[in-house]
């Protein structure tokens, strides 16, 4: 490979991840629209259902969102009776968010999505699960490279 080749986009592990995520976004669109939620969304609820309760800053550092991000978000699935937002009595400024009944309910439904989704990933299970380690891996050195960088 000569150097330019280097700039070619092609090449660029970035724009691959980048296109893969706008990919299965888009392919998670139509399967989310039968529950009436987006992917956004959809991610807030996952965890959620895996925590029953966070702050709002918990949220934003798991989904990698801030709150200006995340804040309208919630207050849209508030409104959706999807989560209920409460300030906690030490300190306002700190907001707990809770998942409510009807999002239960909908996690009972929602337990077909990942294998609804993941057979047009044209993967096997081992090399799901090895790709998961992989990106998990690239995550974890970035977090470490780039925790200084505003």
């Amino acid at each position: 490979m000569n150097l330019t080749d280097n700039l070619k986009l092609e090449n660029q592990l970035c724009f691959a991840l980048y296109a893969c995520s706008r990919e299965i976004t888009r392919l998670y669109r139509p399967v989310l629209d039968q529950f009436g939620i987006t992917f956004p969304q959809y991610l807030t609820l996952l965890v959620l259902w895996e925590h029953n309760r966070l702050t709002v800053k918990e949220i934003g550092d798991l989904l990698y969102l801030d709150s200006g991000t995340l804040t309208p978000m919630l207050k849209r699935m508030e409104t959706m009776d999807l989560v209920k937002r409460v300030r906690a009595m030490d300190d306002e400024r700190k907001v707990w968010i809770e998942i409510t009944e009807k999002a239960n309910e909908l996690k009972n439904e929602a337990v077909c999505i990942p294998q609804m989704c993941s057979p047009h990933f044209g993967i096997t299970h081992e090399e799901y699960v090895d790709l998961m380690a992989q990106l998990k891996q690239i995550l974890g050195n970035l977090q470490k490279e780039t925790r200084n960088i505003k």
